[in-house]
């Protein structure tokens, strides 16, 4: 059965969908994959925030995060990682990038100030429409998931994982689609304590 997280952001943003496992031949400023080897740590932390702080900002969206941060804790927690609301020893990232028949997106509001989020999103836009056999059709969703030393900033890993769009999804089946895909994405990590 395919996962999806699609209908992230249905109604407001028709175009953004879902996460699941991309292999890109790397890209030299923003490689798709990194694995520095097992990540020794006992605790981490989500990147703050850099999304608007207005009142005006999408609620739907918010709920997104919070299943994705949901998801990524309780992966991370079977690993032996603790999360704590800062100053973790390490630090996860992560950006959302998805693609319609219109245009590809990032949603890098738990990304941080990290550079390649563009970079990152034309990668993943030249593949998809690579692949894609049909020309009058792409969409696809995204979840890259970086996680970086809190001391040295390094990037000890990066993966990530796609999935179709599927729309209209109840909040209890796009969980579960996003703890499978986060799953999936993280399933090669290994923890050192």
């Amino acid at each position: 059965m395919k996962t999806s997280i699609a209908s992230l952001f249905h109604n407001p943003i028709k175009t953004l969908a879902v996460i699941g496992s991309l292999s890109l031949a790397g890209c030299a400023s923003a490689p798709m994959h990194v694995d520095t080897g097992p990540i020794h740590a006992r605790t981490f932390s989500f990147v703050r925030s850099n999304a608007p702080s207005d009142a005006q900002y999408d609620q739907k969206r918010q709920a997104i995060h919070a299943m994705i941060q949901q998801a990524i804790t309780s992966n991370l927690a079977g690993k032996g990682l603790s999360r704590v609301d800062s100053g973790g020893e390490v630090t996860v990232t992560y950006l959302i990038v998805a693609g319609n028949n219109v245009s590809t997106m990032a949603i890098s509001d738990y990304w941080g100030y990290n550079g390649d989020a563009s970079a990152i999103q034309d990668a993943i836009h030249q593949s998809q429409t690579v692949k894609n056999e049909n020309p009058n059709y792409f969409e696809a969703g995204t979840l890259v998931i970086d996680i970086i030393d809190s001391n040295s900033y390094k990037l000890l890993k990066r993966a990530s994982v796609q999935r179709p769009v599927l729309r209209n999804v109840p909040a209890e089946i796009r969980q579960e689609h996003i703890q499978q895909a986060v799953d999936e994405a993280l399933s090669d990590l290994r923890v050192e304590q």
